[in-house]
């Protein structure tokens, strides 16, 4: 024989009755119907604070008006409190009639006076149900009208978030800068400990790319070795390919006990940055572990992201389009340009604050024969070394810049005539020891240098420092190429092991 399902009826509504005598509660039930169940409390038991607190809450409570009139105060604002409830007050044949007003001010929805017919309960419990509905209703609509609220807040501070990132991003054209202001904003919606990031170019017709690695802040050699080995993983992922060689930055100079968290001191995140449908680098969060971001949250921290990505495209583009507009496009040293840019501030300084400032002028020797030999190309590689060679010799606040063909000069600030020498007899002696090699031919070259100095404290106003060490330069050409020679000193009473 198959099993039958068990059908369970519909659960009675109850109600409750506080006081009611058996005839009372007889009408009621009579009244109602089946659907409902009365429970009835005596008069000397009626419900407390913790029968009220209960979860079942009754749709209707019968309440006798000789019951109601012995509460006291805060017992009936306890009945009042009960808004799931609908109040029915009971009057006797005894009882003076209650006006409607004062009907409500007690907190009932209706009076009914005995006997209670079925027609008057019907028409009670009709007006009960209406209230109830309405009452659902409005709490219905009070609900919608809340989370219209709650969702219009977090709108509002998803937008008045968007707004301070793209506030914090645009106001620099500094990576680093944006970089830190990042940190600062993305914060807001994530717990961020640190934030790294990489970038990569690729070389002109090929698929390798220079990398260059932004840290949150100096850190030890250890932990940075390993910061370094995980996101040129990510960025080996995200697009960057082989790579040719990376830099590393920092957004912040400080070194902070922060600086030395791990990648598994938290939660790692890392996310592309991409402008015009192509992955230009990455980002790097170390967050806190354990924390969620609700869906909405996550979308708008991903605009966010992308805000950023094209601040910071604007920013390398920014500095790319810089450094070809000052620096000389094939040895990358400063051009002539920002030399005589940077000579006229130094010299204002110097004559502000006395310092001593110095200028180098080197020029290759018999550069033409190089050309004329090996071809331009090995012209070209030659000047790229001078270039690489300058570059690495010289502090960050000296600069050094082509002057016009094989021609360089290096500015050299707060630098005696003495330390010029010694500087550009070191510049001289790597470029002699330097070994060429082009198409299966190997070959060296030399330097002649010109060194003029203006010292701090001189009575003098004679600050030309170009033609100064353009005259230097010359005795050098004009003696034997090779040398350095200091302006105003005869070339005859050095030699290259001494000051020339």
């Amino acid at each position: 024989m198959p099993r039958q399902a068990i059908k369970r009826g519909r659960r009675p509504e109850l109600m409750w009755g506080l006081g009611l005598d058996e005839m009372l509660k007889q009408q009621i039930e009579d009244g109602v119907g089946p659907g409902f169940h009365i429970r009835n409390f005596p008069t000397d038991s009626l419900p407390l604070g913790k029968d009220l607190s209960q979860d079942e809450k009754p749709s209707a409570a019968w309440i006798p008006w000789s019951v109601w009139s012995d509460f006291p105060e805060y017992r009936k604002e306890e009945y009042r409190d009960q808004d799931s409830t609908q109040r029915i007050l009971i009057q006797s044949g005894e009882d003076k009639p209650l006006e409607m007003d004062q009907v409500l001010a007690e907190g009932f929805l209706t009076v009914v006076r005995t006997p209670l017919t079925r027609p008057k309960i019907q028409d009670v419990m009709f007006r009960a149900k209406e209230v109830t509905s309405m009452y659902s209703d409005i709490y219905r609509m009070t609900e919608e009208i809340l989370l219209e609220r709650e969702l219009l807040a977090r709108k509002t501070d998803q937008l008045m978030f968007l707004n301070k990132v793209l506030a914090s991003a645009t106001e620099s054209l500094d990576a680093s800068t944006i970089l830190a202001n990042a940190k600062d904003t993305l914060s807001l919606v994530l717990p961020i400990k640190m934030l790294h990031a990489a970038f990569w170019n690729h070389q002109q017709e090929s698929e390798v790319a220079d990398v260059e690695i932004f840290l949150n802040g100096k850190m030890p050699p250890e932990s940075e070795s390993i910061w370094v080995e995980n996101i040129m993983a990510s960025a080996n992922f995200m697009g960057s390919g082989p790579v040719n060689g990376f830099n590393i930055l920092h957004t912040d100079s400080a070194r902070r006990p922060e600086y030395a968290l791990m990648p598994e001191d938290g939660k790692l995140v890392t996310m592309p940055l991409t402008a015009g449908h192509e992955t230009f680098g990455c980002l790097a969060l170390l967050c806190e572990p354990g924390y969620r971001l609700g869906k909405d949250q996550v979308e708008t921290f991903r605009s966010a992201v992308n805000h950023i990505g094209l601040a910071l495209r604007n920013a390398l583009t920014f500095k790319e389009v810089k450094r070809r507009a000052d620096h000389d496009g094939l040895t990358r040293v400063f051009n002539r340009h920002s030399f005589e840019e940077r000579l006229v501030y130094e010299i204002k300084r110097r004559r502000r604050y006395n310092h001593d400032l110095s200028l180098l002028m080197v020029d290759l020797d018999h550069f033409k024969q190089v050309n004329d030999t090996y071809g331009h190309m090995a012209g070209d590689m030659v000047l790229q070394k001078i270039g690489e060679i300058l570059t690495t010799t010289f502090r960050t606040t000296d600069l050094a810049a082509r002057y016009g063909g094989e021609e360089f000069v290096v500015l050299l600030p707060h630098t005696t005539e003495e330390a010029a020498w010694k500087l550009a007899e070191r510049v001289r002696s790597v470029i002699a020891d330097c070994n060429f090699h082009f198409d299966n031919q190997d070959f060296t070259i030399t330097a002649s240098i010109g060194v003029a100095s203006v010292e701090g404290g001189a009575l003098t106003t004679d600050d030309d420092l170009i033609i100064k060490a353009d005259k230097a330069l010359y005795q050098a050409k004009n003696n034997g190429r090779n040398m350095v020679v200091v302006s105003g000193q005869k070339p005859i009473n050095r030699n290259r092991s001494a000051m020339q």
